[in-house]
């Protein structure tokens, strides 16, 4: 695949992957609206490993808590928050592997690459977003997250499968229904984020050595490595920016991108 190629990829990942505006349909979108050459599942995943690269790199000491949290849950002791934050993040990634294996068994994962289908999904999510951000309440912190949010969390994280919708986005989006900040969304947006792209690299990843595809290895070598460095630089943009700006401007956007697409999709 062109460099060129591989750097668009990355650069729209790591951009899009920790706003509320899919990078999976803008990663659909790429080679959809410009003519180039589908990039294919395995790049997309590369390209989502280097922002779980980026989002450990960033939120460190959450990760390390959970790490070691993990050892006590395997132990049978969710006595420490760093072991409830394991707990509640393997309890939020159930649903969104559950929902995934369904659609890859039934062979449903390409047909959703829709851009009809990002169209509207772009849009009515991203008024549902504007919904749950101007009517939460913003009283509850991550740090005292629970377990029935957690499995709320998880099953809203699982809808997030249909490209267009935003894992995101709409995690952000349970989460201020459930009346945490805007920070605290989006900090749990991106902790829950780290199993679920692990899990998919992870399989992926075994496709890609099965196959012997070493060019293609490189390339998502290369995507990853590229995603990183934007990925982490729009994380902590956007993390800062939470402080004093509300999601509207994502809204805006979505409503704006989805609109078009579906102007594009039925003309």
């Amino acid at each position: 695949m062109p460099l060129f190629h591989l750097v668009l990829v990355a650069l729209v990942q790591g951009i899009t992957e920790f706003l509320p505006i899919s990078s999976s349909a803008h990663l659909i979108l790429l080679p959809a609206l410009t003519g180039m050459e589908d990039q294919g599942l395995v790049i997309d995943v590369a390209a989502h490993i280097g922002t779980l690269a980026a989002v450990i790199l960033y939120f460190r000491r959450d990760v390390a808590a959970a790490t070691l949290g993990f050892g006590r849950l395997l132990a049978g002791r969710a006595d420490t928050p760093g072991a409830r934050l394991a707990l509640h993040l393997v309890i939020a990634t159930l649903p969104v592997m559950a929902a995934g294996l369904t659609l890859r068994l039934l062979g449903l994962t390409d047909a959703l690459r829709s851009v009809t289908l990002i169209g509207w999904t772009t849009l009515v999510f991203g008024l549902l977003l504007y919904w749950a951000d101007q009517s939460g309440a913003g009283r509850h912190r991550a740090a005292g997250w629970r377990l029935p949010q957690a499995v709320l969390l998880g099953l809203w994280q699982a809808v997030a499968l249909i490209p267009g919708v935003s894992r995101s986005g709409i995690v952000i989006t349970g989460a201020r229904f459930l009346g945490f900040t805007r920070a605290d969304a989006a900090r749990l947006s991106m902790l829950m984020s780290i199993p679920t792209t692990l899990v998919s690299a992870l399989l992926l990843g075994a496709e890609v050595a099965v196959a012997g595809d070493g060019a293609l290895a490189r390339d998502g070598a290369v995507v990853a490595a590229l995603t990183f460095v934007s990925a982490l630089a729009a994380l902590a943009i956007m993390m800062r920016l939470l402080r004093t700006v509300s999601f509207t401007p994502y809204v805006v956007y979505r409503v704006l991108l989805g609109a078009a697409l579906l102007v594009y999709s039925y003309a």
